[in-house]
């Protein structure tokens, strides 16, 4: 007696359709489960018998054979459970088979309870690409696997219940789609800041545009404060953007039944022991990265020059192309890797270079080893750098009411929606993402500024990726300004935060 089931996979951060075939045959009484399976895909052979068992059922004596298909691609986790446990009770005529269109994800506890599995998201949207029209799932993984559309999911308790669904004596009611809680969590606000007036403006300008920052200050001085900060003043997740974050952290099993979509931008702040795969990912199977968790959102390096330089150089390819790709002997994975760089550094060593204080102990050759760790390569990537001075008395002592993040907001809004209604919809979503055809067309400059352009470029000894770059960033500020056209004062702008002085040492 043979039963066909459909069931999902994972492979990387995709979904795929994977169908569960399940024979019961006469001979010796064995169960095998073939189609790559790992360690947990087998033993999920004692999960299964357990659970039938101690949910009242039968437990067929017979040879069973359990063929997850395609049975060239490896099949991995504990997702498998439920429709091996479905397969076989169906195939041994003690439970009806489902409708077509259905499939089953779960993990099997030995009583028969459902838990929750990682990655329902992608796979809930292969499962509509794939016209299926019903998913069985665990009750904790239904709210995740509603926000896919177009699909009756049904959240599972128990086997019992399950039995008693197919049956029809008790039909589960479907999961209701999540909707966000408006208003849910904080993030702190820059009205608690004092004083760095300049950094606010940086801020806000990289906020607008979506470009790589960098603030270079003595310690204490806010820059962790301030890049905390970020995620305030910048635009909400559109559900393209929120959808794409939400498969990445729902497959690393960062997401809960409570959120589980990213309402907010994702904001990544690993410490600077991190090595290179848990920076970019990897593994095997390849996994995400940081710089895949921080897509859409904000990846903070503090204490930049700490990290490993080989672990900043894996930076390069994601911050030029908005991916990563990871090679592996099983495989090649292509994650999506758009984040916004901030980074945060000290002077020196000690941290104290240029305080008025005097207090720095490096010598000048101890500062420039400590800044030699930073390639030029990297420096290049980064669209505006931002000195962060230390804090007066006067300023620290002195309540001041700060400008809010709402009030910031509105204007990186109007700002972010400029850059919309110039691009279109298949165009870059901001002008850090602008390619050589918008720059030529968004970023003609009149003689006044080709002059300014070239004074600063024979002077700085600009590159052609940092000529480009302080386009962006001028496009930026003239979009904040409400200018059609970059002007002078805006390339003059973006020019200023081009260098900072400790780095032209």
């Amino acid at each position: 007696m043979l039963c066909t089931l459909n069931s999902l996979g994972l492979h990387g951060i995709t979904g795929y359709l994977v169908t569960a075939e399940c024979d019961l045959s006469s001979g010796l009484p064995n169960f095998d489960i073939v189609g790559l399976p790992d360690t947990a895909v087998k033993e999920a052979r004692e999960r299964v018998r357990s659970a039938i068992r101690n949910c009242g059922f039968t437990f067929p004596v017979s040879r069973i054979t359990v063929n997850l298909a395609p049975a060239d691609r490896r099949k991995g986790g504990t997702l498998y459970d439920l429709p091996m446990l479905v397969g076989i009770l169906c195939a041994g005529r003690q439970m009806p088979a489902p409708a077509a269109g259905s499939a089953f994800v779960g993990e099997l506890s030995l009583s028969g309870e459902l838990r929750p599995v990682t990655g329902m998201l992608p796979m809930a949207l292969a499962a509509r690409s794939a016209g299926l029209t019903a998913l069985y799932v665990p009750a904790d993984s239904a709210p995740e696997a509603t926000l896919a559309g177009g699909l009756t999911v049904y959240p599972v308790e128990n086997v019992a219940q399950l039995a008693a669904h197919l049956r029809g004596e008790v039909p589960i009611a479907p999961a209701e789609p999540w909707v966000p809680v408006p208003g849910n969590g904080t993030v702190p606000d820059f009205a608690d800041v004092k004083g760095q007036e300049p950094v606010k403006r940086a801020l806000e300008i990289a906020a607008a545009g979506g470009h790589n920052i960098a603030m270079i200050g003595p310690p204490g001085s806010g820059k962790s404060m301030l890049a905390r900060r970020l995620p305030s003043i910048l635009p909400d997740l559109t559900e393209r953007e929120a959808l794409e974050c939400t498969q990445i952290h729902s497959v690393l099993g960062l997401t809960t039944k409570e959120e589980p979509l990213l309402t907010r931008r994702p904001f990544r702040a690993p410490h600077h022991t991190i090595s290179v795969m848990g920076l970019s990912g990897g593994g095997s199977p390849p996994r995400p990265g940081e710089i895949s968790l921080a897509h859409n959102g904000v990846l903070f390096l503090d204490e930049l020059p700490e990290f490993q330089k080989e672990t900043l150089e894996v930076l390069r390819q994601p911050m030029e192309e908005g991916r990563v790709q990871i090679s592996r002997v099983s495989g090649t994975e292509v994650f999506p890797s758009r984040f916004m760089l901030v980074a945060a550094m000290n002077p020196c060593k000690c941290g104290w270079y240029g305080h008025p204080s005097g207090r720095c102990r490096c010598s000048e050759h101890e500062v420039k080893r400590y800044l030699g760790r930073l390639s030029g390569p990297l420096l290049d990537r980064i669209d505006l750098y931002v000195e962060v001075p230390p804090l007066a008395f006067d300023e620290l002592s002195a309540r001041p009411a700060g400008e809010s993040s709402a009030e910031i907001k509105k204007r990186v809004d109007a700002a972010r929606a400029v850059q919309t209604a110039r691009f279109g919809p298949d165009g870059p979503d901001c002008n850090a993402h602008m390619g050589p055809k918008e720059l030529h067309a968004c970023c003609e400059l009149d003689e006044g500024c080709r002059a300014v352009m070239q004074g600063a470029f024979d002077r700085m000894g600009l590159t052609a990726r940092s000529y480009d770059r302080i386009l962006r960033v001028a496009r930026t500020i003239a979009d904040l300004e409400g200018s059609e056209h970059i002007q002078v004062p805006h390339l003059a702008e973006a020019l200023q935060y081009r260098e900072s002085s400790y780095l032209r040492r």
